[in-house]
């Protein structure tokens, strides 16, 4: 992948989370962006055309997976330097969401459409830093404070 600079960074776990991401294209789509997602074939083939880094994965609760792609962040975001980091979350977006805000992006985190009554625990973890952070259930946003509901991804 080529690193040069890009506007957005939109990080996710392959699946489900790359799809809701996918989803809104509408809002990144006049934008300069790089995907970093899990190198499996249904993200290959969502992203053809894309400028994407495939890491390995899904890797939740490994330790060793979360250094890998740490170093894989630090080396890779200073290169790019997003103004905004965009991710639906899971395990790859932790250590890309820390990294970023570190080097001054803003952070949007939209939280799976399944979670109806608690956060993630990707979401729990980017919270703290997150500048935007988005649930897709009006109940959740009762729960959550400093959330907001705009809606979900995937609606009739």
């Amino acid at each position: 992948m080529k690193s040069s600079r890009a506007d957005i960074v939109l990080v996710c776990s392959s699946g489900g989370h790359l799809l809701q991401l996918s989803l809104l294209a509408e809002a990144w789509s006049a934008h300069s962006r790089v995907w970093v997602t899990n190198d499996r074939s249904d993200a290959r083939s969502l992203l053809a055309g894309e400028r994407a880094a495939f890491v390995p994965g899904p890797s939740s609760r490994n330790a060793v997976a979360f250094l890998r792609n740490l170093a894989k962040a630090a080396s890779m975001l200073p290169r790019i330097r997003p103004a905004v980091l965009i991710t639906t979350g899971a395990d790859v977006a932790v250590p890309f969401a820390w990294v970023a805000k570190l080097l001054g992006a803003r952070v949007v985190y939209i939280e799976s459409l399944t979670r109806l009554e608690e956060l993630s625990l990707s979401a729990k973890l980017i919270a703290p830093i997150a500048d935007r952070l988005y649930v897709q259930w009006p109940e959740l946003q009762r729960a959550v404070r400093r959330s907001i509901y705009a809606g979900a991804v995937l609606s009739e």
